[in-house]
């Protein structure tokens, strides 16, 4: 398995025990440390992060590393335990933190763990200041500090309690809990399950969890997609329950099954979720360009209007900010709400959709056919920088009637589609997404690019399969 540590705007991941170890932890912590003592005045008060980790098996090797490191660079650390991707940036803020960090390797599988970073703000640092960090971790530019100045350690067990306040804030409890919603959970064995439950029960919900001991020995593949979730969507027939909803390790992502037992994509989460607040307030929201153009029908009915961004939750997030977004995401199932926090954050997508059904007195499945829908392929094949621009280039070419963004690789757009290639910040690979109003259509976009990689790349390479938002 040997693969490169990857260290991106997205942070760092790699394989435990290969490229991912103790040291490299440590230094990277002492790396966010130096960086933030160098570029924060905090008046005179301690530096302090705050840390909060999924429940994979390495979990704690690594926050004992990072913690390490952080506090030989004079830093204070608060550990928060087992929480979501999005409950540490609430609490960075809540706290009054200069940075937060979470270990965790999202979707990936058991081998993985990763560290990502946040700033004060609660979001991902940019990119100008992410390049220094990672300046500083490579030249091993260290500040250390003597022993009197090391930072000190405590604990933190409010995470739940805060999270969950947030998001009920922006629900009507009593409403959602009138309708007594029967609840398959499936939190893969993360670190999604405790805090879901805590919420589901203020929602006044029925909840049959699964997989919800937090021992980061996932039952399955931990990505929340329809091959993974045959269990859920048999479990949801077999309670007669409401409807399904699956997180991923670190509880920021979220896909949802039907009452029916069908799986219906993680696309139609943000759909849904941005229903129900265009139903209520007015405004604009954002999405990341590889996001299915359901929330721009959603935002259309509504009279507003999305705003596109590049892939990367701070993107959408630092989008949202600028122009007053009422709400915002990105399509692998991950919700932001700014009143809750800037991180995609599956509590606020469970809240807002049990609002909607509460609302409409309508099932998920009716919801879903209400929205509409598409044929949307994902694929993604390896490919180096000088063949990616050569891909690119030639779909430009091919295309050159389409609307063409090209803020995040390529995004050329029709009336009846659109296509989507670029480069991955986590892996390398390179990515294609295509959307069309139709299947046959949909293939036909597919089918000419595949053309084009066969003409670029070697000869083995195959077309993925297709995610239906239909």
């Amino acid at each position: 398995m040997a693969e490169d540590l990857i260290i991106s705007v997205s942070g760092m991941r790699g394989v435990v025990g290969e490229n991912l170890t103790p040291l490299v932890a440590a230094e990277y912590g002492a790396a966010f440390g130096t960086f933030l003592r160098s570029s924060v005045d905090t008046g005179g008060r301690p530096f302090t992060v705050c840390l909060g980790r999924d429940s994979r098996v390495s979990g704690p090797m690594l926050m004992a590393a990072i913690t390490a490191g952080l506090c030989a660079v004079g830093i204070d650390v608060i550990d928060l335990g087992i929480v979501p991707t999005p409950s540490v940036g609430i609490m960075v803020r809540r706290l009054r933190c200069e940075g937060g960090i979470i270990i965790t390797a999202s979707h990936n599988p058991i081998p993985y763990n990763g560290i990502k970073l946040l700033l004060s703000n609660g979001m991902a640092p940019p990119v100008a200041t992410a390049h220094e960090i990672r300046r500083t971790f490579w030249d091993r530019h260290f500040h250390f500090v003597s022993s009197e100045r090391c930072g000190k350690l405590t604990y933190n067990t409010e995470t739940h309690r805060v999270h969950v306040e947030k998001v009920l804030g922006i629900v009507e409890a009593p409403r959602i809990a009138a309708k007594r919603y029967r609840i398959v959970l499936d939190s893969v064995n993360g670190a999604g399950a405790g805090i879901t439950k805590i919420l589901l029960a203020e929602l006044g919900c029925d909840v049959v969890a699964v997989n919800d001991e937090p021992t980061g020995l996932f039952a399955h593949e931990p990505e929340p997609t329809a091959a993974n979730l045959t269990g859920l969507c048999w479990r949801v027939k077999q309670e007669h329950a409401d409807l399904g909803f699956a997180q991923d390790p670190d509880a920021d992502r979220l896909a949802i099954v039907d009452e029916k037992g069908d799986y219906i994509g993680e696309e139609y989460t943000l759909a849904l979720a941005a229903l129900q607040v265009f139903s209520q307030r007015t405004g604009p929201a954002a999405a990341n360009l590889s996001t299915s153009r359901m929330i721009d029908d959603v935002a259309r009915r509504a009279g507003g209007s999305v705003i596109r961004t590049p892939v990367g939750e701070a993107n959408v997030a630092n989008a949202m900010i600028e122009h007053h977004c009422i709400i915002g995401g990105e399509g692998n199932g991950g919700v932001i709400d700014l009143r809750v926090g800037p991180i995609r954050d599956s509590l606020v997508g469970i809240g807002l959709i049990l609002q909607l059904m509460a609302e409409t007195g309508k099932s998920i499945s009716r919801l879903v056919q209400e929205i509409g829908g598409y044929s949307m392929h994902k694929d993604k094949f390896a490919a180096d920088a000088q063949q990616a621009r050569q891909i690119q280039e030639l779909a430009l070419a091919k295309f050159d009637e389409a609307t063409v963004n090209i803020a995040d690789g390529l995004r050329l757009d029709f009336p009846d589609g659109w296509i989507h290639l670029r480069t991955s910040n986590t892996e390398p690979v390179m990515r294609v997404i295509v959307e069309a109003k139709d299947e046959p259509t949909a293939r036909r976009y597919l089918q000419a690019i595949s053309d084009i990689r066969q003409s670029v790349l070697p000869p083995n390479t195959a077309d993925g399969e297709p995610v239906k938002n239909s």
